[in-house]
């Protein structure tokens, strides 16, 4: 029997390691002289908005009823300002009030442009996620496909796609064909994000295929199914199970080349994270903070793909 390592004493040495890379950055950080303001950086993400009450018209604040306090315009009675639901009232009953005075103010949280731009990249990622599976999956069926014009089609697809890089077929989509369709920036973005990560998806579809036994389609067949019925409900669920890992890859990757949808200026996380350094010129702590999103939503999607494959193991 195969002797196991002691897992205490790796630990150690994983947790050893871990702060041996926290003191290099530390003394990374302490050797380029820069200052560390990570308190300019919440606004950024989310900050409390004041919604003033200013005045009108002049006026006298007194008191109806109710005890609520009502600013009463000097010269019509029956033009009346009733002050509730505000956190900070400025005046008080008996007050003189002239036009453009501030009443009271409310504050409540609104998402900054750091937060802006991460819903941008996760509507983005995840609107292409969706087209990208069908484009691949019908490439790579077309891939392998007795068919030759359907053959010959995805093959020139995805030879051509994933031969050109990225941010050329960005351009290529939103000037060219965005001009000819009259797409706006974010459907030209999905477009470009989609056909992109299609070509790889068609791939891995067409290699987790293939690697299914030939036996069972000629199981399928020989119980009288057709050979669509026979991918779809034999070959493909069993394919699928082999191309998890892959695809959540091709997935992270999708998320991480969104960022170049910004040379089209749509404001996805990375737009975002530029324009926040050009306020706050603090471009470490930015980019630092991006960079944690960005973990945070592959990290997501990473789990997520890793139960899938507990629960389909589980199943075969």
């Amino acid at each position: 029997m195969e002797k196991q390592p002691n897992q205490v004493l790796w630990n150690l040495v994983f947790g050893v390691l871990l702060l041996l890379m926290g003191v290099g950055i530390y003394k990374s950080s302490q050797s380029i002289d820069y200052i560390w303001r990570w308190e300019r950086i919440p606004q950024y993400v989310f900050y409390k908005a004041e919604n003033p009450l200013r005045a009108e018209y002049d006026g006298t604040v007194s008191a109806n009823d109710s005890g609520q306090l009502v600013l009463v315009n000097d010269f019509d009675d029956s033009e009346q300002t009733v002050i509730e639901g505000f956190t900070d009232v400025q005046v008080y009953e008996n007050d003189l009030v002239f036009e453009g005075d501030l009443l009271a103010v409310s504050y409540e949280w609104k998402a900054g442009p750091i937060a802006n731009g991460l819903v941008m990249t996760i509507k983005l990622s995840l609107v292409s996620i969706v087209f990208a599976i069908l484009l691949g999956v019908i490439s790579g069926l077309a891939r392998i496909s007795p068919n030759p014009a359907l053959r010959n089609l995805s093959i020139l697809y995805i030879e051509l796609i994933r031969g050109t890089p990225l941010l050329v077929q960005i351009f290529i989509v939103y000037f060219f064909i965005g001009t000819v369709f009259h797409l706006d920036r974010f459907t030209a973005g999905v477009a470009a994000l989609s056909i992109f990560t299609g070509a790889y998806i068609a791939e891995i579809i067409r290699a987790g295929i293939e690697s299914v036994n030939k036996g069972q389609m000629e199981a399928g067949r020989s119980l009288g199914m057709s050979r669509g019925a026979t991918m779809r409900y034999i070959i493909l669920p069993q394919a699928f199970k082999q191309v998890l890992p892959p695809l959540a890859g091709q997935f992270i990757n999708l998320i991480k080349d969104s960022s170049l949808v910004s040379v089209i200026s749509l404001t996805d996380l990375t737009k975002a994270g530029r324009e926040t350094v050009s306020s706050t010129f603090s471009p470490f702590e930015v980019w630092f903070t991006v960079a944690l999103l960005y973990l945070v939503l592959t990290g997501i999607l990473s789990f997520v793909v890793r139960r899938m494959e507990v629960k389909y193991a589980a199943r075969s």
